[in-house]
């Protein structure tokens, strides 16, 4: 019996690359699922590509909590309900010394990196409730237990992700609904191609013990799971996809 038979989840930043893998996999194991995310036209291929029956854009800017808001609303309206949730769209900047930051920089990271969870999270949960409970995935990062030169505004969002998926954990585990994080390590995505030479890539692949990177295949195998029934007794706990990078 697929997994997810009967569920409606949104994937937010899931156009492309890690996004793009766990609708795939949501939409293989039974769901209906909303694929939200800036790029309308990527989403919109990608929901065509998978069936518009089952599968549909919407185009969104996580940094805007009305706009958060009427995902989920357009969500309940086009499939009757909301079940699931994978909080994953993100940027980076480029590196710069924390003071050298500039307060729009900071504000546009923390924007997209945090703030929209809590967005997600404040609407996805009430539409679950009524739905019957459900499960959430917030995307975090190793980033999320670790520190990086240069990244300050991404750091540390990634950081509070980790608390705030632990502290809504706590909040609604009587309500029957779940909430995980996953944190995946460098990842080859269509992103990372655009801001990397492969002299890069290959050093940040010498950073995981597989001296790789991760495939966005590999993460939404991870998040599938937490968001299944298999994790049934799984909640309030960050678990890094990393490739052992965590272990050095």
């Amino acid at each position: 019996m697929a997994l997810f038979k009967d569920r409606v989840a949104i994937v937010t930043g899931g156009a492309s690359g890690i996004g793009e893998a766990v609708v795939k996999d949501l939409l293989a194991e039974g769901a209906k699922v909303v694929i939200a995310d800036f790029d309308e036209a990527g989403a919109q291929r990608l929901a065509q590509s998978c069936g518009e029956d089952r599968a549909r854009a919407f185009k969104v800017d996580v940094s805007d909590a009305q706009a958060v808001s009427a995902s989920v609303d357009f969500a309940v309206e086009t499939f009757g309900g909301l079940h699931l949730a994978v909080n994953n769209a993100g940027i980076g900047a480029p590196s710069t010394p924390l003071a050298d930051i500039a307060i729009d920089d900071w504000h546009r990271v923390v924007g997209v990196d945090l703030h929209s969870v809590f967005y997600g999270m404040k609407y996805q949960i009430p539409a679950m409730l009524k739905s019957g409970g459900g499960a959430i995935v917030n995307m975090a990062s190793i980033l999320g237990a670790v520190g990086w030169a240069g990244s300050a505004a991404y750091v540390t969002s990634k950081h509070a992700v980790v608390g705030m998926t632990k502290t809504a954990a706590l909040d609604y585990a009587g309500q029957g609904i779940r909430v995980n994080a996953v944190g995946p390590a460098f990842v080859e995505t269509p992103a990372l191609g655009k801001t990397m030479t492969d002299a890069e890539r290959a050093v940040l692949a010498g950073l995981h013990a597989f001296d790789r990177l991760a495939r966005p295949e590999e993460i939404a195998a991870m998040t599938s799971f937490l968001l299944s029934d298999r994790a049934s007794f799984m909640t309030g706990t960050y678990y890094p996809v990393d490739g052992g990078y965590l272990a050095r």
